[in-house]
């Protein structure tokens, strides 16, 4: 039997007259990555915060490690959230005065006893073993953000919880954090992401998207395999982008709640990648139709916060949704009614359709 580090029933959470959370049933197995997905107000933060103590339910059920919150005192709340949850925030909230060895110290300080040796070793596994002595200050974003990352694990925590954890870190960085990520996931620790980013979300096992405090699917116009079926033909065609032209690592790829092998078998089968020594790369096939999902999204993206003005959050989910719905000639109609653009609002380049021919594209 499989065994639930989080576990709620109805779970519900006002003030006064709004709801922000609203009798959700929720299950997170031991070792899964869970990304937390949803616009600005469904919920996302209210979740996080009840998950991690911060918070209570004003109705409802939460277990953690089978333990009912609701028997625990304020103390013994405090005590399970310092010894049982490790946190990683967008803003980091590392001590300006303190080296990077220091502050991860200090959460073993308040946990148990502090032993420079051990903390040593956590920056060592994120690769920030050469900048111990280094204050917040004299490290980049994504450095700092691997601090927070070693002084989340440095007290072996049942539940790892991060809230934007790669919101203000260049693709460069993000890159960096996510694959320490990867590496926390195949070691089984269970990871909750609350994200807006939706690269960043589909690394995950298993995406959970919000809407005004219920839990939603992320795409219900698609069937979960030829939603992710799109997702894996993206991710390969923006891998190739970067420079991989061999291909991907299978094992670098989402597992989608154990649907990666059968798909990958299936689009093996259709002509459109091509498996071999692990690697799984696009074929000639494949890559036309990677570009044109990608073309798809980008053009998505321009519609939505080049025209519409959304913000960059709210407009890159809602071109992950939008992209789905578009049909070859709809997007060659936004295409053209965008007057053929060569990047996205990310300055990404969008592939060309037919429908450019000779049209002048403009930035």
């Amino acid at each position: 039997m499989e065994k639930c580090v989080i576990e709620t029933k109805g779970l519900t959470k006002r003030y006064g007259s709004v709801t922000p959370l609203d009798r959700m049933d929720l299950r997170i197995r031991e070792g899964e990555w869970v990304s937390v997905m949803g616009p600005s107000g469904s919920g996302k933060t209210t979740l996080l915060n009840i998950l991690s103590f911060l918070d209570v339910p004003t109705e409802g059920e939460y277990r953690l490690a089978g333990v009912d919150v609701s028997t625990l005192s304020e103390k013994e709340r405090v005590v399970a959230r310092r010894e049982k949850i490790g946190l990683i925030f967008q803003q980091f909230h590392l001590i300006p005065y303190l080296t990077a060895l220091e502050n991860v110290m200090l959460a073993q300080y308040y946990h148990s006893l502090s032993d420079a040796g051990e903390a040593g070793a956590m920056l060592e596994m994120v690769g920030l073993g050469h900048r111990a002595g280094h204050l917040p200050s004299q490290l980049s974003g994504g450095e700092q953000q691997r601090v927070c990352i070693a002084r989340a694990l440095i007290n072996d925590p049942v539940l790892i919880l991060a809230d934007e954890p790669t919101g203000s870190l260049d693709q460069e960085n993000e890159g960096v954090v996510m694959d320490l990520f990867k590496k926390l996931h195949a070691r089984g620790h269970t990871l909750v992401v609350v994200t807006h980013d939706v690269d960043v979300g589909r690394m995950a096992e298993r995406r959970i998207v919000l809407s005004h405090g219920h839990m939603v699917s992320p795409h219900p116009t698609l069937g979960a395999e030829e939603q992710y079926t799109d997702e894996l033909l993206e991710l390969l065609e923006k891998n190739q982008e970067a420079g991989g032209r061999e291909g991907a690592a299978d094992g670098a790829l989402p597992p989608f709640g154990g649907l990666t092998q059968p798909l990958l078998h299936r689009m093996e089968q259709e002509g459109l990648v091509a498996v071999s020594g692990g690697r799984v790369a696009l074929t000639e096939t494949g890559a036309e139709a990677a570009r044109e999902r990608v073309r798809r999204h980008r053009l998505a993206e321009a519609l939505f916060m080049g025209v519409l003005d959304q913000g960059p959050n709210q407009g890159q989910e809602a071109a992950c949704q939008f992209e789905h719905l578009l049909s070859p000639s709809m997007a060659d109609g936004i295409c053209a009614f965008l007057r053929h653009p060569k990047t996205c609002p990310h300055g990404k380049p969008i592939p060309p359709g037919r429908c450019c021919g000779n049209a002048s594209r403009e930035s």
